[in-house]
């Protein structure tokens, strides 16, 4: 697969994510459902606390994912809604840390939403990934 970035002006890039990208030779396309910060059983962890669910809505993207044979690279497009969209800017540092060792700055759209959907979660990212 290759990613060409487009990018006309070049401040996303300070934030981590590129305007679009035009992915050519793709041959698998994977949709993934909104993650959460919730374990295995599918109960919220980490409430009142956006950076842990941050670091978790991450980590189970990461499996689901995985379970694809896929990683953050294979990304190549990402929904964020969270409930506080100033206190999750605050944490955005958690994106480059595990998006730049993979060099990936998928585009992506981040919405400030007025709840989720359980109660108490304040953060979830959605994805697109190809190989």
């Amino acid at each position: 697969m290759k990613r060409t970035p487009i990018n006309p002006w070049s401040w996303s890039l300070d934030i981590g994510y590129n305007q679009a990208e035009v992915i050519e030779g793709a041959k698998r396309q994977l949709n993934c459902s909104g993650q959460t910060a919730v374990d295995s059983a599918g109960s919220p962890q980490h409430l009142n606390d956006m950076r842990s669910q941050m670091v978790l809505a991450l980590d189970n993207l990461t499996a689901v994912l995985e379970s694809a044979d896929m990683g953050l690279a294979n990304i190549t497009r990402l929904s964020i809604y969270t409930t506080d969209v100033d206190e999750a800017l605050k944490n955005f540092d958690i994106f480059g840390s595990r998006f730049g060792p993979v060099q990936a700055n998928p585009p992506m759209t981040l919405l400030g939403v007025t709840r989720l959907a359980i109660p108490g979660l304040m953060f979830e990212v959605e994805a697109t990934a190809a190989d």
